[in-house]
């Protein structure tokens, strides 16, 4: 099929943008298109303009900040993958990201587009409440912060209003201050290398001189229509020596959550999927943390 009859705009500045989402109605706005482009073409979206920000200077910047790591909404997925900022402060999310479709779409596809598209199965959204990262948003009415915890509405819905754009997301990264050992992992099951994950698992961990965890974030994807974080699992590993006995008691967790079904996947196997996926994830960030490798 083709795509319906739109007008096309092309800004320049994010003050231009704002004046377009301030003056047009029924607004898409066009990032790397991996997620927009099909759509338009079966006609499940029907936008009356669509505006593509791939020309704004300075929306696909990878910095680090007093915050945290900064990534520029439009930073494309294979650049945030190899960016040496991402692979020394936030290795996790390249790992995440090698799960992302294939080598083509990876060249497209931007860290922001999935942020706002939010395919419950997406890695990158998982990563995002992970770190509790912080989304940067802006409009003609000004600009705003909204907490990953905040970001998810509904189903495949953000927190944007519709004079809105997401301009890029901080994550506040984990530092080895203090002796402390860092470690992460994640892992997914998919029925093909590139599909949507039906679970995937991100674990971080800090841990002491004695193998005591110090901190603990553990996220899901994949089971609800937003990523899960484990908070009763995270409070059982702190202040507890991280070994395989605790790690199995607590990935036994992550089944006792309520599980979303589809056609397709039953909630008892997303269940044992996500046992499996948080086993296999603390265990890399336990055996990377008394490794001694960076999170």
């Amino acid at each position: 099929m083709k795509a319906s009859a739109f007008a096309y705009h092309d800004p320049k500045t994010v003050q231009e943008l704002n004046t377009l989402l301030g003056s047009l109605d029924n607004v898409r706005i066009l990032a790397g298109g991996q997620s927009l482009m099909p759509m338009l073409n079966m006609r499940y979206a029907f936008p009356d303009h669509v505006i593509d920000i791939n020309h704004i200077a300075g929306l696909a910047e990878v910095a680090m900040t007093p915050a945290g790591l900064r990534l520029g909404a439009m930073t494309r997925q294979r650049i945030v993958r190899e960016h040496p900022l991402v692979v020394q402060h936030a290795p996790v999310l390249a790992e995440a990201l090698h799960w992302v479709g294939h080598v083509q779409t990876r060249a497209r596809g931007t860290i922001g587009g999935s942020l706002c598209h939010l395919d419950p199965a997406a890695e990158q959204p998982c990563i995002a409440a992970l770190y509790d990262a912080v989304l940067h948003v802006s409009g003609p009415r000004g600009a705003r912060d909204v907490a990953m915890r905040d970001w998810v509405l509904s189903y495949m819905t953000p927190n944007l209003e519709p004079d809105e754009a997401l301009l890029g997301l901080t994550l506040p990264v984990w530092s080895g201050h203090e002796g402390q050992r860092l470690g992460h992992g994640f892992h997914e099951f998919a029925r093909r290398h590139g599909d949507y994950a039906i679970v995937a698992a991100a674990a971080l961990v800090s841990l002491d001189a004695g193998g005591v965890v110090r901190r603990a974030s553990i996220a899901l994807a994949g089971v609800d229509i937003k990523p899960v974080r484990l908070d009763t699992a995270e409070r059982a590993l702190v202040g507890q020596v991280l070994d395989p006995a605790l790690i199995a008691k607590v990935s036994a967790m992550a089944a006792s959550i309520e599980m979303m079904e589809d056609a397709h996947i039953t909630p008892a196997y997303r269940g044992r999927l996500a046992q499996t996926m948080t086993k296999r994830a603390l265990t890399d960030a336990l055996n990377r943390a008394t490794g001694g490798r960076n999170v």
